[in-house]
């Protein structure tokens, strides 16, 4: 439970935001994991704390004439508690510090968007295909979001999507909190009869008198354009309601950015689609792309701002959200785990059996189950098969099991020096760490495949 302190400081931040929150963040900013900073009375930077830095979700919540002194306060705090610090997500360039593109976020005036659509023929197709499908979309009552049946499918929701994606959960600005606050939030819902299929929520943008759709997320078995009908009835009610501003956030290291940033776009394909993300928005033609940066003083190296903000999104903690991703079982690891047997069969193979195993059976038992383990990992990849997957993760836990039995009752008796030790580690820690990748990917339905 948040202290009164929190409470209290929440409470100053929502005035403010209310006041001056001109960015996407603003709002987000009065989700639980934020700390606040308070510059005078009408002033505040709301950031995260990773231990080694504070990282501010956008720039200062303020009005104009008071941001630069906000900003520069905020520097001198971090800096006497021994923090660096950081503006992330700022939709301008900051006086005084080194601001770095990392990306773009796309803009609407929902006034025009029927017009749009109308002139979009593959838009109205996928509007089409989803009615056709009886994926219908209503925004919610405040009153629907509380404890109930319809609050409980929408967590569904939530969970299957969370669940489908490659990477564990992030925290920082892209965590997924649909109920905070929810008197201040628009909300809709995909439904098929019954049965909900897909949620959008927006948060205000109240100096803008505009509105953000910070959540857009549909069941991975909903029908073929139900979360562009989301969007589609989102717009049409923003437009309603006299909207001239609307965004659907951050597309991150998408435009124009340094060699760097592409760089990362590429090597990181694997785990997360950058571009496939800017495509997505992109599809809804906004009127314009808006430039985000990533602000810190030119004293710091940009690699620390950026590997400082990784850290907020990874909740502070790389281990925890790495260990947390691994078992999600993306391709990599899979093709990782794959190759690694390749090897490690061949040293079975040259390894005495009398030492290592007690009998020449024993060890060409094992040789066998690892080609054929190797075989069925390359055949997964090659042709995705959940039956094959779950059958592959019983092999590897059966190992598992095995090889610590034989360990403990072989092995260990029979060591003769510090590598042996390193040898017997890898050969149990191995197939542990191969079937909780397993695993993982079946609870994830292979879609990292």
């Amino acid at each position: 439970m948040p202290s009164d302190c929190a409470r209290d400081d929440r409470a100053r931040a929502l005035a403010l935001v209310g006041r001056y929150g001109d960015e996407a963040t603003s709002f987000q900013t009065l989700e639980e994991s934020y700390r606040y900073f308070f510059y005078g009375n009408d002033a505040c930077v709301a950031y995260f704390d990773t231990g080694g830095a504070w990282v501010a979700a956008g720039s200062p919540i303020a009005r104009e004439s008071e941001r630069a002194a906000a900003q520069t306060a905020f520097l001198s705090a971090a800096r006497l508690a021994g923090k660096r610090a950081h503006f992330f997500a700022s939709e301008r360039p900051l006086a005084g510090l080194r601001s770095l593109a990392i990306g773009e976020q796309p803009v609407w005036d929902p006034q025009h968007w029927a017009a749009m659509v109308a002139g979009h023929r593959s838009l109205r197709e996928q509007l089409r295909r989803a009615r056709a499908k009886g994926v219908r979309v209503r925004r919610l009552d405040e009153s629907e979001l509380e404890a109930g049946p319809l609050r409980e499918q929408v967590t569904r929701v939530v969970e299957r999507w969370l669940s489908s994606r490659t990477m564990a959960p992030m925290g920082f600005l892209v965590q997924v909190e649909p109920f905070t606050r929810a008197s201040a939030r628009r909300c809709f819902v995909a439904e098929v009869g019954e049965r909900v299929v897909g949620f959008a929520g927006l948060i205000p943008v109240p100096a803008r008198d505009g509105w953000f759709l910070e959540d857009l997320l549909r069941d991975p078995k909903a029908p073929n354009g139900t979360s562009e009908l989301l969007v589609d009835s989102a717009m049409r009610w923003a437009a309603s309601d006299g909207c001239a501003w609307l965004t659907l956030g951050l597309a991150p290291l998408a435009g124009e950015v340094s060699p760097v940033l592409r760089r990362i776009r590429e090597l990181s394909l694997p785990l997360y689609d950058f571009p496939g993300l800017r495509a997505y928005k992109a599809k809804f033609r906004p009127e314009r792309w808006q430039r985000v940066y990533l602000c810190s003083p030119a004293s710091e190296s940009a690699v620390v701002a950026l590997y400082d903000s990784l850290h907020a999104f990874a909740k502070g903690s790389f281990v925890r959200f790495g260990l947390a991703t691994l078992l999600r079982g993306p391709k990599l690891m899979a093709r990782v785990l794959a190759a690694l047997l390749v090897p490690w069969t061949a040293l079975l193979m040259l390894a005495p059996s009398e030492r290592w195993f007690g009998a020449h059976w024993v060890k060409w038992t094992w040789v066998c189950f690892d080609v054929a383990l190797a075989l069925g990992l390359f055949r997964l990849l090659k042709k995705p098969s959940l039956l094959l997957l779950r059958v592959l993760a019983m092999a590897v836990t059966t190992d598992a099991l095995v090889t610590t039995l034989e360990v403990a009752l072989w092995n260990v008796a029979r060591v003769q020096g510090p590598w042996d030790y390193v040898a017997l580690g890898i050969a149990c820690l191995g197939p542990c760490l191969s079937a909780m990748v397993l695993w993982g990917a079946s609870r994830h339905r292979l879609r990292f495949l």
